[in-house]
């Protein structure tokens, strides 16, 4: 299979969608991942099952999420991304609302499994409709825009997750994600033009396409690093309620508040992103979100170690997760527009293959916290933290040019 570049990939699309649109689409699902995280103690309590156990809802929507984004991109590449993604909002929908009507953790973790599978059409399409429109310098300014956007989704999910929670109770945060569910359904069909037209589409093998990527270090690479990166931001949110709300004492609400934060550095790291654009290559800024992200890592261990106030622990662990979040939004979204360059021709299924390995890893990494939690301590959160950005370096430095 080729994939050598062409005039074509070069010349600017008749029509693309608002980015507003985009981001929207791309971030439904990444809201839906962390919007219930301030009530995974409640959820515990009410469904009778221990603190690990409610933290696996997190992981079984990352497993579902890796499931649904291995196909939906090959799909895309033979129906079209509209068709698709109006598929993946629907079963999205299914699954939240048998979220909403769950009495056990055995259904909860099913509906959250199809909520998944739904819910990832929107990222896995969001990002091929975004390399079908852009492309060039012109893409990574795009992604560094999204990026900005998208950060701020599963940040600001647990400030809205916490308020209802504590209001009306958790089951309530999943006919919110319903009546959310239905509106970007509704704007995808009213406003979305289709960006892999009749014209473009062409039998792609994703047997010789898979084969393909798996001897390519550089994607691999930059797999591990989208997923280990991802993989700490969401066990922050499966791990952080029991360490701030259990151990530190703060209230759902407040738990959730605390996010505001989180999102501030996410998105300004966005916006550091784009500006850096103007005068640096994306591998140099990569770089220096992972300069960052250790900074983080080893001043959040530090703290834990040598404080024992409660209030200057909430307020430090508040200020290493937005030290470390910022760096993430730089490392994620300069890997997203380097690691399929080589794959414009077979874009819908390349991003599906890709997604499915990295959410992969975002799983493991997630499910990893679940297994290393000890009640009545905050050592394990930050000790893996800085393992994950450790492995991230040496990923950086062995398989990435």
């Amino acid at each position: 299979m080729k994939h050598s570049s062409t005039s074509q990939h070069d010349t600017k699309p008749s029509f693309r969608p608002p980015t507003w649109l985009i981001v929207l689409i791309a971030g439904l699902p990444l809201f839906s991942e962390t919007v219930y995280s301030p009530a995974l103690p409640d959820i515990a309590q009410a469904l009778a099952v221990s603190e690990a156990w409610a933290e696996y809802t997190l992981t079984i929507y990352l497993i579902g999420f890796a499931i649904g984004t291995f196909f939906w991109g090959n799909l895309s590449d033979k129906w079209g991304r509209k068709p698709c993604l109006m598929m993946g909002l629907s079963l999205y929908l299914l699954g939240c609302v048998g979220c909403y009507l769950s009495d056990s953790i055995t259904w909860l973790m099913i509906s959250r499994l199809v909520q998944a599978i739904g819910g990832s059409s929107g990222s896995v399409l969001g990002q091929a409709i975004t390399r079908d429109s852009y492309h060039g310098a012109a893409l990574g300014k795009i992604y560094a825009t999204v990026g900005a956007a998208l950060s701020v989704f599963p940040a600001i999910g647990p400030v809205i997750g916490g308020a209802i929670d504590q209001r009306f109770g958790w089951s309530a945060i999943f006919l919110f994600l319903i009546l959310s569910g239905i509106l970007v359904l509704g704007l995808t069909g009213s406003s979305l033009t289709e960006t892999h037209t009749h014209a473009s589409r062409q039998r792609v093998s994703f047997r010789a396409t898979f084969q393909l990527m798996m001897r390519d270090r550089q994607v691999i690479g930059f797999g591990l690093l989208v997923g280990a990166g991802n993989g700490i931001a969401f066990s922050y949110y499966a791990e952080g309620p029991f360490y701030m709300i259990d151990l530190l004492g703060l209230s759902p609400s407040q738990y959730g508040l605390s996010f505001l934060g989180i999102a501030a550095a996410s998105f300004i790291g966005g916006l550091i992103n784009r500006k850096l654009h103007s005068t640096h290559e994306s591998q140099e800024i990569l770089s220096y979100g992972l300069t960052i992200m250790l900074t983080g890592a080893l001043l959040l261990v530090g703290l834990v170690l040598f404080i024992q106030n409660q209030n200057l622990l909430i307020a430090g662990t508040l200020a290493c997760m937005m030290i470390m979040m910022g760096g993430i939004s730089l490392v994620t979204s300069n890997s997203l527009s380097l690691a399929l360059l080589a794959y414009k021709n077979c874009i819908g299924t390349a991003s599906s293959i890709f997604g499915f390995s990295y959410y992969t890893v975002v799983s493991l990494f997630t499910l990893g916290m679940g297994y290393c939690h000890v009640d009545h301590t905050p050592l394990p959160m930050p000790i893996y933290f800085m393992g994950i950005t450790v492995f991230m370096i040496l990923i950086r430095k062995i398989m990435i040019r």
